[in-house]
């Protein structure tokens, strides 16, 4: 599996930058994010004309052909040895700057960029919060993974439960799993699969990505973030859970209890994205003194 991710890790330019799709961020077609503007409303639908909707389609179908139990489980060893590079957050965040949503060819945002708008729409909304808007900025740090080999497929986009059955409202459900082995094997395709009811998300293992990473390099580092703003970088890209209201067998009351923070995290991580640029070096000393409150010094990755 380590040879397959390699050839199919991100491009990267001769300037250095990796282009990349998130998936999760391009496309939303849930009722509950209804409300995002018509003019940037997409759908899932199947469109061999469209790049942008025919590369989502290649990452969902490569994602769920190869995120199987036992892939995740290869991730989590390798990656939870945090012994990947040792940086502060601050220059994490920096890095992101070489990292660039392909899915928006017409402004080319930097994902540090997309980090500080989220930060400052929470804080507008929230201003007494101040651990929330930390989580707005660090939120999508674990695409760093990016930079050391992991292909697309196992850096973004929407997760799933792996070890039971692959949930309807996943996207692209009916025709992308076919090649899963998972699919066919009768310990992991039923309903609870290796689970017990309400066993608690935090006993799940879902599809390798950035929010798990993220999690367990702050867990690893020994953060004091609130519960509710690890729940938010764990969870959000978790639709199938948060949007598609799938997995609710699974869930505990902490779950339960969780869920709406998520939620009201979702609303400013999807439409902040904008032409409109904060000044990251006037924001900056405000966002580090919230790095040293919660997450200071140099962090293993």
């Amino acid at each position: 599996m380590r040879n397959l991710a390699n050839q199919l890790r991100l491009e990267e330019n001769s300037n250095g930058k990796i282009w990349f799709l998130d998936p999760s961020e391009l496309l939303r077609p849930e009722s509950a994010f209804a409300a995002k503007p018509i003019t940037a409303f997409r759908d899932y639908s199947i469109d061999t004309n469209d790049p942008i909707k025919e590369r989502v389609r290649k990452t969902y179908l490569d994602m769920h052909t190869y995120q199987t139990f036992d892939f995740v489980q290869d991730r989590l060893a390798y990656w939870t040895q945090f012994n990947k590079l040792k940086m502060n957050i601050m220059n994490a965040l920096d890095k992101l700057n070489d990292l660039v949503d392909e899915s928006d060819p017409d402004v080319n945002i930097p994902n540090i960029v997309h980090a500080f708008q989220t930060a400052e729409r929470i804080r507008t909304e929230h201003p007494t919060l101040d651990w929330f808007h930390l989580t707005g900025l660090i939120h999508d740090l674990g695409k760093i993974m990016a930079f050391y080999g992991e292909p697309q497929w196992a850096t973004v986009g929407d997760t799933f439960a792996v070890g039971c059955q692959f949930a309807d409202s996943i996207v692209y459900r009916e025709t992308s799993f076919e090649q899963n082995p998972d699919l066919h094997n009768a310990k992991y395709n039923t309903k609870y699969g290796i689970y017990e009811p309400n066993c608690g998300l935090s006993k799940v293992t879902l599809s390798w990505g950035h929010d798990e990473y993220l999690y367990r390099v702050l867990m690893h580092n020994k953060t004091t973030l609130p519960e509710e703003g690890l729940n938010m970088i764990r969870y959000h890209s978790f639709y199938p859970w948060h949007s598609g209201n799938d997995y609710m067998h699974l869930c505990n009351e902490t779950d339960l209890k969780m869920l709406p923070w998520i939620l009201e995290f979702n609303k400013y991580d999807l439409y902040t994205k904008s032409s409109d640029i904060p000044d990251i070096e006037t924001l900056k000393p405000y966002y580090q003194s919230l790095i040293d409150k919660y997450i200071p010094g140099e962090l293993q990755w």
